[in-house]
């Protein structure tokens, strides 16, 4: 049995891609079994050799008293029998699923295995991804056959970048395997780290769907937030103090507006889209939603813009300090930022645009979106707090009043400084 053969150190389980998701798992399990950790980022794996998590998510601390050999050679690869894969699946730019990082990662699983081996899928795809995409790859590359020499499962990844509380041993892992035994084994091998245990999905393809669901339901009940805060600025009301006096009802969900970005809420829904077309059905719900929350970085510079208009200023002499340009809060993970389509919009006008944030980085910025942070001066004409970092939790007042210019506006995207700004233009979604 697979499970015993890892318990008794045996096998060794292996992670190919340790980015947000791999790192963490890889770590988890080699505080208890024997763990290759797989990347073909030869830098990454350089840093990750010393301790050091090259997404700054993991203290030094987590590599410690671990058994894990890290590599980027596929030669070392050939010791695992309990293969994890877990890359990352983006879409492209025109919103369709890129599957070449989980393809590329079949093919490097399948040159490797070997009769009796297991290969996990974490990465998020689209139901029927794994069985119609992945598994002839394994076949194809390893000249094996499929449940006859070696079995495949799916189980999802639930790690929140950023969040503490929240992390894989404390989240309940939906697994699922190509038959009874698989099944078995799977969910075994992932309760050695797992505390709250397993759900044992009915199929492949239904823990393929819950997945992508997650996220599609957030992202359809953010963009109805958005729709709403953008009906209530045309009415003139807070969309805060709207959603506080809502949420006194038991039953109200709590959702807010803002940029929905990064690589999980913002790309997920594409990948089920993508699919329900390709079986003849257009999603217009989700869509709808992917269309609205995409919009907003472009709808929070317009705002912005119409405001220092309205201030009697030349727009196009303007000069706007954007506060955060990670996806979200207390991470240094820009992938998908949607403050790149505030900083696109604003420049279109012809303003001069400056970016802090005290987690990116400026290089990475640069390379993905073409433009760097900028060290923050004065004399702003308008301020976006586009990201509620924790370092700008406790600004006040004063302090935006110390950095704009006479008539300056601002513009606080998730309405956190709501109630402390008295003497300023000011603006929130």
């Amino acid at each position: 049995m697979m499970y015993q053969k890892i318990i008794n150190k045996e096998a060794k389980v292996a992670l190919i891609g340790l980015g947000y998701v791999g790192l963490p798992i890889a770590l988890a399990f080699a505080k208890k079994v024997k763990v290759i950790g797989f990347d073909i980022n030869e830098d990454r794996v350089k840093l990750m050799k010393k301790g050091i998590d090259p997404s700054n998510e993991l203290p030094a601390s987590e590599f410690k008293k671990s058994d894990i050999e890290f590599t980027s050679k596929l030669e070392d690869l050939k010791k695992a029998n309990f293969y994890i894969v877990a890359v990352p699946t983006p879409i492209d730019e025109h919103n369709l699923p890129d599957l070449k990082p989980l393809i590329a990662a079949s093919t490097t699983v399948g040159k490797v295995l070997k009769k009796g081996d297991y290969v996990v899928y974490e990465s998020t795809v689209y139901p029927g991804c794994t069985e119609e995409d992945c598994i002839p790859v394994l076949e194809k590359m390893s000249g094996l056959k499929f449940k006859k020499d070696f079995k495949v499962g799916y189980s999802p990844e639930r790690i929140n970048p950023g969040d503490k509380e929240h992390t894989i041993t404390k989240i309940l892992k939906v697994v699922s395997g190509c038959d009874n035994e698989s099944l078995e084994n799977i969910s075994k091998v992932y309760e050695i780290i797992v505390e709250p245990g397993t759900h044992k999905a009915s199929s492949i393809k239904v823990a393929e769907a819950a997945k992508i669901i997650e996220n599609t339901q957030r992202d359809v009940n953010i963009a109805l937030m958005n729709e709403l805060s953008i009906i209530f600025n045309k009415m003139g009301i807070n969309t805060f103090d709207v959603l506080e006096a809502a949420g006194t009802k038991w039953n109200f969900l709590k959702f807010f507006p803002g940029l929905v970005g990064g690589h999980c809420i913002g790309v997920d829904p594409y990948y089920l889209t993508h699919k329900a077309e390709s079986l003849g059905y257009h999603a217009r719900v989700i869509n709808s939603g992917r269309y609205v929350n995409d919009s907003m970085g472009f709808y929070v510079a317009k705002n912005c813009v119409k405001k220092i208009i309205a201030a009697g200023k030349n727009i196009s002499k303007s000069k706007v300090l954007i506060m955060g340009a990670t996806f979200k809060e207390d991470v240094s993970d820009i992938r998908n930022s949607k403050v790149s389509d505030i900083v696109k919009e604003l420049k279109s006008f012809g303003v001069k645009v400056e970016v802090v944030d005290p987690h990116a980085d400026s290089s990475e910025l640069k390379h993905e979106y073409g433009f760097g942070l900028n060290k923050q001066g004065k004399n702003y004409d308008g301020v976006i707090v586009a990201v509620n970092h924790k370092e700008y939790k406790n600004l006040d007042e004063k302090f935006f009043k110390s950095v704009l210019s006479k008539n300056g506006v601002f513009v606080d995207v998730k309405g956190i400084y709501k109630g402390r700004i008295k003497n300023l233009t000011y603006w929130s979604l």
